[in-house]
């Protein structure tokens, strides 16, 4: 087959009819010579933008990416679907690495990955200037700029190479995440001249945003991903200590789960990846170490037990749920101890800021901070907090996260915010909530104690409400202007005069809050979704396709999405192929895939039509 078109290539190769929104326009630009800037969220098919271009241009496409675990991933998905593709990095023995400029220097390879540490290197210097290279990306681009949250040195390092080309290469750069500042810094510091700009836009609309104010954070994740059982999901976690604890806690209740931080040894990182890509162990539990290079197309969920310090971290490590385009969740366990946390870790940054001025990034971090506890006390839709922070309008209900699916209700809390406000004024309003609520609660710490708090009027008045309740008050009569957060090392709270009409009793005061439930993490247990539960039009047919890929992907040692995702899997579901026309019509599968994996799954489709299809 002669592949000619952009529109032959995504289907020969990568199995789809149709382009997402956005990938035609930056593949047209490039291909006439025309920089590109694409920002487009993960899962919206930002390397094609880039890989259809490499097989149509003359010469090599050079790909800078930031991270060994990603270059393999991308490396091998390639191949998966018939495309040489090749990637220098450490990883690599001398063979291996020999083999990989041999197949570039035959033409063999069209595609190669390398990290922007290795550009500058003299041996690859003199082997790059021997080639004709029609085309450099710039993966995750945002590593460029030092007012991103991934600034990495080495990608300043990535003009000068471009300008050490004759013939300068057309430029593309692509990210899922920033922001206006941080575009305006990729186009410049990457010199790129006039641009195509195209920003598809940051909505993910298959995930699930959900904010947690547990009690006790443990209990609730373990009940979290007891519902979500044969499900892979990402456990992030601030610190390597917690990884640990949480790791072993998912273990002791019979949870598959391996911890991944950078206090662990190169080998036992690399065996705790595989086991996760290759699905022998589904969830993981890391650091931000973890995951930028990772393209798991079928994790279901990733809950941050910690909060980040920035929205832009949120949304890229949440962003690794639902990349197939299946629904999942994105769930996040807020405690004030995570603002602590955060502020400790911007105190000690910018020891090394090279020319940027660490007091003014310390301060930016410190407002990025601030917008991400205010997502995490938010009542209005998550989704559309999140999208207006990165310059999109959103509706005012998305539909489709925690708190616009929550059900409220409508209560007169005149006499529990008259508490409230008594217990404020009566600890001095020196207090941030968690001091305010547990004096409320009837605490028995014993710095409260110390501080004579447990003979107050107010102490333990209010001891028939959980914190988690207490604290959806607080944040509603914070929001409506009740309360004010002092801002500073220990925010403090204190009342408004507005507050005062309610304190005595002139005026009454409705607020709508979440029903309150409690469910046992027995009860929830038995709703959690078991193996056999998918959206898919045949579940059984579904489990026997889900087994004979992991079959197939063990025999070849590679990770069973990239034999083929769910989605497709889905597909085959409701399309029933048993012919090699109908099953290139389903979504994901080309031709050198139709080729090497057709007939197995056709036969399993045959086989399970002959001895009795459920009834649909």
């Amino acid at each position: 087959m002669t592949v000619q078109s952009k529109e032959q290539i995504l289907k020969h190769y990568f199995g789809y009819d149709a382009f997402r929104p956005g990938q035609a326009v930056l593949i047209d630009a490039v291909l006439s010579g025309r920089d590109a800037l694409g920002i487009m969220p993960t899962g919206a098919g930002k390397s094609l933008c880039y890989q259809i271009p490499a097989l149509m241009l003359p010469g090599l496409t050079l790909v800078i990416s930031p991270l060994i675990s990603l270059m393999k991933d991308q490396v091998g998905a390639l191949v998966q679907n018939g495309i040489p593709a090749a990637c220098l990095n450490s990883s690599l023995s001398n063979e291996e690495y020999r083999q990989a400029l041999e197949d570039v220097d035959s033409g063999t390879c069209r595609l190669l990955y390398i990290a922007p540490e290795r550009l500058m290197a003299q041996d690859f210097m003199a082997f790059i200037a021997d080639q004709t290279v029609s085309m450099i990306t710039v993966d995750e681009a945002h590593c460029i700029s030092q007012w991103g949250q991934d600034f990495r040195p080495a990608y300043l390092a990535i003009p000068d190479f471009i300008q050490s080309f004759e013939a300068r290469p057309v430029v593309s750069a692509y990210t899922a995440t920033a922001t206006a500042q941080v575009q305006e810094d990729i186009a410049t510091l990457l010199n790129l001249a006039e641009p195509k700009r195209l920003v598809t836009g940051f909505d993910r609309p298959n995930l699930n945003f959900e904010v947690h104010h547990p009690d006790k954070k443990l209990p609730e994740l373990l009940r979290l991903v007891d519902k979500r059982r044969d499900k892979s999901g990402i456990i992030y976690c601030a610190t390597r200590k917690l990884v640990e604890q949480v790791a072993e806690a998912l273990v002791a209740d019979g949870v598959p789960a391996v911890p991944y931080h950078a206090g662990l040894s190169d080998e036992v990182r690399r065996r705790n990846q595989d086991a996760f890509i290759y699905d022998k162990k589904p969830v993981v539990v890391a650091t931000n170490a973890f995951g930028m290079g990772i393209d798991k197309s079928n994790v279901s969920y990733v809950i941050h037990y910690n909060m980040p310090g920035d929205i832009e971290s949120y949304y890229q490590e949440a962003g690794r749920a639902g990349r197939d385009g299946e629904p999942a969740d994105c769930i996040l366990l807020y405690s004030p101890q995570d603002v602590r946390t955060q502020q400790f870790f911007i105190a000690h940054s910018f020891t090394e800021s090279g020319d940027a001025d660490p007091q003014a990034l310390r301060a930016l971090d410190e407002e990025r901070l601030k917008t991400m506890t205010f997502y995490c006390h938010t009542e209005d839709c998550l989704r559309g907090y999140m999208l207006r922070y990165f310059g999109e309008e959103a509706p005012a209900e998305c539909g489709h996260c925690g708190n616009c699916n929550a059900e409220k209700e409508t209560l007169d809390m005149t006499v529990p915010a008259q508490k409230i406000f008594s217990c404020i004024i009566r600890t001095g309003s020196r207090f941030g909530a968690k001091m305010v609520i547990d004096v409320l609660r009837g605490s028995r710490s014993k710095r409260l104690s110390d501080l004579g708090f447990d003979t107050l009027s107010t102490y333990g008045i209010m001891a028939e409400n959980s914190e988690t309740r207490l604290r959806q008050i607080i944040r509603s009569l914070t929001g409506l202007g009740y309360i004010v957060v002092e801002e500073g090392q220990f925010p403090v709270l204190r009342l408004s005069q507005r507050a005062r009409p309610i304190l005595k009793g002139e005026e009454r005061l409705t607020l709508t809050l979440p029903v309150e439930r409690k469910i046992s993490r027995a009860k929830d247990r038995k709703k959690g979704k078991r193996r056999g539960s998918t959206d898919a039009l045949h579940p059984e047919l579904f489990e026997i396709l889900r087994d004979l890929r992991n079959q197939l992907a063990e025999e070849q040692s590679v990770p069973a999405y990239v034999i083929f995702s769910n989605a497709t899997l889905t597909d085959m579901c409701a399309v029933l192929p048993t012919t090699t026309e109908a099953f290139l019509s389903v979504s994901g599968v080309g031709q050198v895939k139709c080729e090497r994996y057709g007939d197995a799954f056709m036969a399993a489709i045959r086989d399970w039509k002959q001895n009795g299809e459920s009834p649909s």
